[in-house]
């Protein structure tokens, strides 16, 4: 298993890496879009479509949704996103309770737009707007840095989790979460975002403000992964397709990315650091 999961990162890396840094607006959303879309065909298992049929039209119909928001404000679905993340916290919160509210196939389908689409337009606000923090106006900068923050506190939480983890954080959804791998996370999170705000000669103001954005990114985007493990467990299954070989699917692999993307996206525009751009 573990070469298994070399090979597929070694293949997978290079693509992921060319794409989202190396292409041009245009086709960095045509990338992404296909990441989405495929993530998509996967959200449609765990939805509860079996067919093929079925889960490939999901599919389209989140493609043709992708396409019809490409000259929509990006700030408009932002909140809207934002509004739904905090929807999911009392969701997962509650689970199993509650679950009969949601748990029909066509709300789960429902939720999974909620869920690919912010994610898609957040990340492409990010690769076109105008982009300024301290002495950085780098766009790609801002797209890594959401994508370490959530790497970041994975590994945070990981090693706090192992030393310090008894107090559970949602055991119904995700029995090897603990509140000490969340603060631990968030810990490395915020030590993290004072190390970049240093590079980027941001003066004091700016680092706090980026160091709570973090923060708040960062506990979010723990809220993409309790969902869709509750959406697995509701569901009854362990990975949301084979698609990775040795990681399981997309969606295993973008779950926090799609709750951190389109929270960061909108608070560093409310800042100010970040404004519409064009095509």
């Amino acid at each position: 298993m573990l070469k298994t999961r070399i090979i597929t990162a070694l293949i997978l890396a290079p693509i992921a890496i060319g794409g989202i840094f190396f292409l041009p607006p245009l086709g960095f959303a045509l990338f992404t879009g296909a990441i989405i879309t495929l993530g998509a065909w996967e959200w449609a298992n765990m939805s509860g479509i079996e067919g093929q049929g079925g889960r490939v039209a999901y599919a389209a119909v989140t493609a043709a949704i992708l396409y019809a928001l490409l000259n929509v404000p990006a700030v408009l679905v932002l909140w809207l996103a934002l509004a739904w993340w905090f929807i999911c916290f009392l969701l997962v919160r509650s689970y199993p309770q509650g679950s009969d509210r949601w748990g029909s196939l066509p709300m789960r389908a429902l939720m999974g737009l909620f869920v690919l689409v912010p994610a898609w337009v957040g990340l492409n606000h990010l690769r076109t707007g105008g982009f300024q923090y301290g002495e950085v106006a780098n766009n790609l900068w801002v797209i890594l840095y959401v994508f370490c923050v959530v790497w970041v506190a994975d590994i945070g939480a990981y090693f706090a989790g192992r030393a310090f983890g008894k107090a559970k954080l949602a055991p119904r959804v995700s029995p090897g979460k603990s509140w000490a791998g969340v603060w631990g996370g968030l810990a490395a999170v915020g030590i993290f975002a004072v190390i970049v705000s240093s590079l980027a000669s941001a003066s004091l103001a700016e680092t706090l403000m980026l160091v709570i954005a973090s923060l708040f990114t960062g506990f979010v985007s723990v809220l993409g992964d309790l969902l869709e493990s509750m959406l697995k467990r509701f569901r009854g299954i362990k990975d949301s397709s084979q698609l990775l070989p040795g990681h399981g699917g997309i969606m295993d692999r973008i779950d926090s990315l799609t709750a951190a993307i389109p929270v960061f996206a909108l608070i560093i525009t409310q800042l100010g650091w970040l404004t519409t751009g064009h095509w």
